[in-house]
């Protein structure tokens, strides 16, 4: 089973326990660490509303004694506003604890994934300043790491290609966007 994969799954399972603590805390307020982990990995997961109402519930006292939970709200919020190069700078920004450090290595190389991602769909070209930035690597590493992924970089202009994305394969059964997508159609032709 690839790494990723694993990695995944125990990431999975780590939730549910957090999640499970929160639940089964005594009074109803858990411990930082457990809401550290839980914020952290709702990050992970890209679960934003369930960050958002984590953050929420989290009594005042421990926002604000807690430099480790702020700091992870902090690359949430940069997550939130879609702000790339903040969230690495913001995960680079604060010296981790044992059990958090892998969540937030995970998360921003899972940043990185849909970064990449979203520029092969967005893009024909970019400059390799503007991609580094998006990615949060240095331009010498990006460019490195699109040619990897076979696009082109071109060094007179500074500009890298990204290859377009295979196009996902054509589903017949509709899922949830397209019969979404179907109702807003019929709503529109029918007013």
């Amino acid at each position: 089973m690839p790494e990723a994969v694993l990695m995944d799954e125990n990431y999975n399972k780590l939730l549910e326990q957090c999640e499970t603590q929160e639940l089964e805390a005594p009074g109803g307020i858990a411990t930082p660490q457990v809401y550290s982990q839980l914020l952290a990995l709702y990050l992970l997961h890209n679960d934003m509303n369930n960050g958002r109402y984590l953050w929420k519930r989290i009594p005042q006292a421990i926002k604000t004694s807690n430099m480790e939970l702020a700091a992870i709200w902090a690359v949430g919020q940069r997550i939130w506003q879609r702000d790339f190069p903040g969230i690495y700078t913001a995960i680079a920004a604060h010296p981790w604890s044992e059990c958090i450090q892998p969540v937030m290595e995970a998360l921003q190389e899972a940043t990185r994934r849909r970064a990449f991602g979203l520029v092969a769909q967005a893009y024909t070209s970019i400059t390799a300043d503007d991609f580094a930035a998006f990615v949060g690597y240095s331009v010498e590493e990006a460019v490195k790491g699109v040619v990897n992924q076979g696009w082109q970089a071109d060094p007179n202009t500074r500009m890298v290609m990204p290859r377009k994305p295979d196009p996902p394969p054509v589903s017949m059964v509709p899922n949830e966007q397209q019969l979404a997508r179907l109702t807003d159609y019929v709503a529109f032709l029918e007013n």
